[in-house]
């Protein structure tokens, strides 16, 4: 099922393990045959040989997919199997692609999620800390939301607050004040005013029902129980 992710949300994601063979081994890598992915027979600049290297401890890089046995007890012809163990994970980015990429193997991703591993926070010096992510892929990975911060909003929309000042929510840490003062956060309740226009009275109403109780902080808090990290700011 197609689903529009967000950055903020915190996801659970699991693939069933899958039989395979290994094909080579070094100290930092495993390689084995892909069992879910074709080769893209269109991509003339890209020639894909239908495995796909894991990395072992001594790589020191996250990967999500591991195998059983574990990497470093295999050696070139040995059948493991490959999968997801239940992992949680945060979404830092969505990127789109229209066209879809072409990396040579299909299905072509018409997007990706940037993911962070639970209990990591956002470092912009630190260029390889997410992990891409094609959330419909060719592997059978199950995506399980488990919160959505703010999940009662839509980026773009428009609010006032408590105190009558008015915001642009385009993420759960980031908000833009119409008044032009200091960046912060808005206090609860809210008052959506704009969704597109006008927003239906549904919607308006979901909205007050929402940040009837609560506050802002108290949104971010249980995100951060799930994720193990602190939210980072400008995520989209």
């Amino acid at each position: 099922m197609s689903y529009d992710y967000r950055s903020g949300d915190v996801l659970m994601l699991e693939c069933p393990f899958t039989e395979t063979t290994v094909t080579e081994v070094s100290r930092s890598y495993v390689s084995v045959r892909w069992p879910w992915l074709e080769v893209d027979p269109q991509a003339h600049n890209i020639r894909w040989n239908g495995q796909r290297a894991l990395p072992t401890p001594e790589a020191h890089e996250w990967e999500i997919f591991r195998t059983e046995p574990a990497e470093t007890a295999l050696k070139p012809g040995d059948t493991c199997l490959v999968g997801i163990p239940p992992t949680v994970v945060h979404v830092q980015s969505v990127y789109h692609f229209d066209p879809p990429q072409v990396t040579g193997m299909l299905p072509r991703p018409a997007s990706y999620l940037d993911l962070l591993r639970q209990g990591d926070t956002h470092d912009p010096e630190l260029e390889d800390q997410g992990y891409a992510l094609d959330p419909a892929g060719g592997e059978p990975i199950r995506i399980e939301l488990l919160f959505r911060p703010y999940a009662f909003l839509e980026p773009g929309d428009e609010v006032a607050d408590q105190n009558g000042r008015a915001w642009r929510f385009d993420a759960a840490c980031d908000w833009y004040p119409f008044d032009g003062e200091q960046p912060g956060t808005p206090a609860w309740p809210l008052t959506l005013f704009s969704r597109n226009g006008e927003p239906t009275p549904e919607d308006a109403a979901a909205v007050a029902r929402a940040t009837a109780v609560g506050s802002h902080a108290e949104e971010l808090e249980r995100w951060s129980e799930l994720a193990l990290a602190q939210p980072a700011t400008h995520q989209q």
